[in-house]
């Protein structure tokens, strides 16, 4: 397991500011034990959780030009069809997961093919369950043709605790399967848009992991 990119600098923050705290309690609290093994253990703690955030587990990612690949970790929160009105503006069959701040928060494409719409939308930070963060929240939205042509719309959304969604698409580029697309940090969700009638191979609830679930089978 490696750390993403993303991390770095908020880890290096976070030991800056681990490093002041300790050598404050240090200087100005030397003889107040008990209040010393707190911040010890607690600037312990705040550095693993840290890391976690930001891991980039080594994995075997799960590939086939039929198969729709679930695009984060996470539980499924959402399977209805919806009118998705900013791109297909017709009935699509929607699939929701929902990231929780202990979840591997790398974003990755659910098919192969040519990024036809991309748009980053500035927004609210509702809670990332709320049916309308969707529509009003921070979020980017992507569109993939499959070389069948068939689009796929998938949609990074920010939650209450993420502020910041980074993508690494735009419009005309080619993308693989699995591959990484973005990074949403402390909790959030990604929507996939799917043709009406699409064969879903998930039930609401369902644990999944980014670039090995399969999300669903087009036809």
């Amino acid at each position: 397991m490696t750390i993403h990119k993303e991390g770095y600098t908020t880890i290096a923050l976070s030991i800056l500011f681990i490093f002041i705290i300790n050598a404050f309690v240090d200087y100005k609290y030397y003889d107040v034990t008990w209040l010393r093994w707190f911040v010890y253990i607690f600037s312990a703690i705040f550095f693993i959780i840290v890391l976690q955030f930001f891991r980039n587990p080594t994995r075997s990612f799960a590939t086939g030009d039929n198969l729709v690949i679930c695009p984060a970790d996470g539980k499924v929160v959402v399977i209805e069809e919806t009118e998705e009105g900013e791109y297909f503006k017709d009935k699509r069959l929607q699939v929701s997961i929902f990231m929780s701040p202990v979840n591997v928060h790398i974003n990755r494409n659910p098919i192969s093919g040519i990024v036809k719409f991309f748009k980053y939308h500035p927004g609210k930070y509702l809670a990332a369950w709320n049916p309308k963060s969707s529509t009003e929240n921070e979020r980017t939205t992507t569109v993939v043709e499959h070389k069948s042509g068939t689009p796929i719309l998938f949609r990074q959304i920010a939650g209450a605790l993420a502020r910041r969604i980074v993508w690494y698409v735009k419009e005309g580029d080619v993308v693989e399967q699995a591959e990484q697309f973005g990074f949403i940090k402390f909790g959030s969700r990604v929507d996939v848009f799917l043709p009406v009638g699409t064969k879903i191979n998930v039930a609401l609830n369902d644990v999944v992991k980014g670039g090995i679930t399969t999300l669903a089978e087009l036809s």
